[in-house]
């Protein structure tokens, strides 16, 4: 995600800061930002014969005591710099300016989405400590900068842009990691049973597949999958149809009653009287064990994640990880030296990698703009938060140890080995092979088209449906579709990238939508629903969702083609022998063909 701020008061071209004099006029203000090579602010010059001083004050950053301690710092000390623990863009926000329009193709490349989420759940936590303790977060380096601006001197912004420290934050967590803290801030936005049912609804549709490919092994009959899918469609038409009937309830209610009315039909009509046993058999045929075998992986699937919810409810808390056992802390000991050790190490003992790009790194780059001011001679009063402070003053001790500036800018690939592209480009490459050898093997090309459409259309039905769900037009949505069965077989595309970019053709998206979500969060007063419905209409969040829905529609899609679609054609092939005995001939064919085909045959 691209710096929302504008760059213009920053650092210049050639890498140097704004070199405007502020010495000359003692009453002006000069705020600016370190350069890319850890030149400092503007105003700075190259050395000085005699060394600066710095002061490292320690704050909370949601404590009124550090906003006293700021204050009265400054004005003992007069310094010639007040250094803040901030970049650009949230000394912008700080200081009320407009939010500038996000860049839209950086939202909407995958990775970034996540890296939103994990910059919003940071934001979210602060702003709910600072409600809980009734301090505005970011009082205290406001409280720096108002001070700064009272007795006519320079600010200077020595922290590291907060988008470079989210996508290195990001790349340095493990995979569990990332569920750990995308599933603490879902926990902490909506009732466990939500999570449950969401997480049941996944586990049911991957099971579905194995249920009716080997549940014959475990004793599950074609009676079962017949009740099954009685069940299951008289279940889904009741809902469909009581929701319809019910527009006049409020929509909590419309929706209980639906979902009440399916449940009971499904259960008493399908699956103890089987009244639709009769027409289910003779419509779908050989598609019942399929539909029964998804059934019964839902059913079970919801179960299960219900039961987890209910016991998560009994022995577990509503709140984030984060803010768990707050009541009991006192908000003044954050700057405690004990205690924030403590709270920084239980952090790098939930995320090595993590604490390393949102701790250490962001130490080592406050440390060289500090380093840097003091070698020009200047006496400085840094502001930063008590987590920063003891490994910064470790470096202004030995500046010898700071480790090159070079290594702490920039884009952070990540350390491990790619996983999840290389398994992409694996099911790629399957995909098309099984085409190409099918063709080779001389099956006809009607098949293959009738394959390729049901291709097509389930990605476009679940992508598009997905899309909708999330409150896409039907343009954005249409577009999703269209493509989710290209960008199915190609890693490096998502067709929530094509339904996101012409969504925002209606929508205008800006850094300040993440302090709207966080307001509606903070709301206990509401029902889940009523949030979530008001968080779709943030332009922001609307899109994010949209983004993401849209692709994870496609991937189910898939899943489903592969174990339930797959199968029902295979069978027209003569089953799973029939396709491996066609695409052996097809690769012996194409062998042939290719050994024919070359030069010095």
């Amino acid at each position: 995600m691209s710096d929302p701020a504008d760059r213009s008061a920053g650092p210049t071209a050639d890498g140097q800061g704004d070199t405007r004099d502020v010495s000359a006029d003692p009453d002006a203000t000069d705020v600016s930002t370190p350069a890319a090579d850890g030149n400092p602010a503007s105003g700075v010059d190259a050395a000085a014969d005699t060394p600066g001083e710095i002061t490292v004050v320690g704050t909370a950053h949601v404590s009124s005591a550090s906003v006293d301690e700021v204050e009265q710092r400054i004005a003992e000390k007069r310094p010639d710099v007040v250094a803040v623990e901030l970049d650009e863009g949230r000394y912008r926000q700080l200081k009320g300016e407009e939010p500038d329009d996000l860049d839209a193709s950086d939202l909407l490349r995958g990775n970034t989405v996540f890296q939103f989420l994990a910059y919003w759940m940071l934001s979210y936590v602060q702003t709910r400590l600072g409600d809980q303790f009734d301090v505005e977060p970011g009082a205290d380096m406001m409280a720096a900068i108002d001070s700064a601006e009272s007795f006519g001197i320079s600010v200077a912004l020595v922290d590291r842009d907060i988008q470079t420290t989210i996508q290195r934050f990001w790349a340095r967590m493990t995979i569990t990691e990332k569920l750990r803290m995308v599933g603490g801030l879902a926990f902490g936005v909506t009732d466990s049973r939500v999570v449950g049912i969401m997480a049941g609804l996944i586990v049911g549709l991957l099971a579905g597949p194995a249920l009716a490919l080997f549940g014959g092994s475990v004793g599950i009959t074609d009676f079962v999958y017949l009740r099954a899918a009685s069940a299951a469609l008289l279940a889904v038409t009741t809902t469909l149809v009581v929701d319809q009937l019910a527009r006049g309830l409020s929509g909590d209610q419309r929706l209980a009653v639906a979902l009440g009315a399916g449940l009971t039909i499904g259960v008493v009509g399908g699956g103890l009287f089987g009244i639709a046993d009769g027409l289910v058999g003779s419509v779908f045929g050989g598609s019942v064990t399929i539909i029964g075998g998804l059934a019964l992986g839902i059913t079970g699937g919801l179960a299960v994640g219900l039961v987890a919810a209910a016991v998560i409810g009994l022995v577990g808390t509503d709140e984030p990880p984060a803010e768990a056992g707050l009541d009991e802390l006192d908000i003044e000991e954050l700057t405690d030296a004990d205690v924030v050790t403590v709270m920084m190490e239980e952090f790098r003992q939930f995320s090595p990698g993590g604490a390393e790009a949102l701790i250490d790194e962001r130490d080592a780059y406050i440390a060289h703009q500090l380093v840097a001011l003091r070698s020009a001679g200047k006496n400085v009063v840094a502001v930063v938060g008590a987590g920063h402070r003891a490994g910064i003053e470790r470096y202004l001790a030995q500046p010898d140890t700071l480790p090159p500036m070079s290594s702490l800018v920039g884009q952070e690939n990540g350390r491990r080995f790619p996983w999840g592209k290389a398994i992409g480009i694996v099911l790629s490459v399957a995909f098309v092979t099984f085409f190409i050898l099918l063709a080779m093997a001389g099956v006809q090309d009607g098949f293959l088209l009738r394959l390729f459409a049901a291709w097509f259309l389930i990605n476009a039905i679940f992508a598009m449906g997905f899309a909708k769900l999330a409150g896409a037009r039907w343009s954005s949505a249409g577009v999703g579709g269209a493509v989710a069965w290209m960008t199915s077989i190609n890693p490096a595309l998502a067709p929530g990238w094509f339904a996101g970019y012409v969504e925002l053709r209606h929508l205008t998206v800006n850094v300040g939508d993440i302090s709207t979500l966080n307001e509606l969060l903070a709301d206990e007063t509401k029902p889940f629903g009523e949030i979530l419905s008001e968080m779709l209409e943030v332009p922001l969040f609307k899109l994010i969702m949209i983004v993401a829905l849209t692709n994870i529609g496609s991937i189910i899609a898939s899943v489903l083609f592969a174990t339930y679609v797959l199968p029902f054609f295979g069978a027209e092939l003569g089953g799973v022998d029939g396709i491996s005995r066609l695409m052996i001939e097809g690769a012996r064919n194409s062998a042939e063909l290719i050994w024919r085909t070359l030069p010095f045959t």
